[in-house]
């Protein structure tokens, strides 16, 4: 029998308020769930407006706490509702008054998994990133899910080859990497890197963007969410630039035990020789 995951993401437009936005996106969840999906992940800060091309302090308020806010406590249910593994990229807030761009992972019965908090932070125009976030302080976790395991590695981070490494070595066979980002900014490489970091590292990777013109500005959204298999190759079409959509694959698992035989990039590494790449 085939081993088989059959994964979803979601790319979707803001519609202008936190409650309506996180309402559409359980719709969507709810969709994928009946085509079959065991795991979903959304877009990054998948329940806001993509807020930091401005340096404005009110958008702090619309930070939520993991895992008791509202927002991940209301996935918590719907998880276990739809009986699928959900990621929930959001903006946190610590209780020590620290704030992150931050994915929580929730298991198909509703339970709390853990968190992933972005661990590069972005600050030029458009990208003000460092006004609010502060850098994630948890490593590259890799979480036991019912489809097996998966890790979480949010935008501006997959220019940085060495988490996608970390996550790899600690065993992840599907990466998230949910984003936004916008047309004139990075289109021209979207679908360069992620599946370059597939083949690379040997797993599957879920390239999530949001879509559309939000209320702020130079905010062109693209869209083009896909799956990417670790040959680098798009497993089905990669989603529209410019319309919500609801994108559902199987991945066939067993391909990374076949590429993993043919390219045996972890058995061929050379740790020993890698030491200046962390040279201050």
């Amino acid at each position: 029998m085939a081993n088989v995951v059959r994964a979803a993401l979601v790319q979707s437009e803001w519609t202008g308020d936190i409650e309506s936005m996180v309402e559409k996106n359980a719709d969507y969840a709810r969709n994928a769930a009946n085509q079959g999906a065991q795991i979903l992940c959304f877009q990054e800060i998948f329940n806001a407006p993509y807020f930091c091309n401005k340096q404005e302090n009110s958008y702090l308020e619309t930070a939520e706490a993991v895992p008791d806010g509202p927002t991940v406590t209301r996935m918590m249910a719907l998880a276990k509702e739809t009986e699928m593994a959900i990621i929930v990229p959001l903006f946190e807030k610590e209780d020590s008054g620290f704030f992150y761009n931050t994915a929580a992972v929730i298991e198909r019965d509703g339970s709390y998994l853990g968190m992933y908090r972005k661990t590069h932070i972005p600050h030029v125009e458009g990208f003000w990133e460092k006004f609010y976030f502060r850098p994630g302080n948890l490593g590259y976790p890799v979480f036991d899910t019912s489809v097996g395991r998966i890790g979480v590695y949010i935008c501006y981070d997959r220019h940085f080859p060495e988490g996608w490494r970390a996550l790899g070595l600690e065993g992840a066979k599907i990466v998230f990497n949910p984003s936004a980002t916008t047309r004139g900014h990075s289109q021209y490489i979207w679908q360069l890197e992620q599946p370059a970091a597939a083949v690379a590292n040997e797993y599957f990777v879920g390239a999530i963007n949001r879509v559309g013109t939000e209320d702020l500005v130079d905010t062109d959204y693209y869209g083009s969410s896909y799956f990417v298999n670790p040959r680098g190759e798009m497993v089905g079409d990669v989603a529209s630039d410019t319309q919500d959509e609801v994108v559902v694959r199987d991945l066939e698992m067993d391909m990374i035990d076949q590429v993993r035989a043919h390219w045996a990039f972890y058995r061929d590494r050379r740790p020993d020789a890698y030491a200046g790449l962390t040279a201050p």
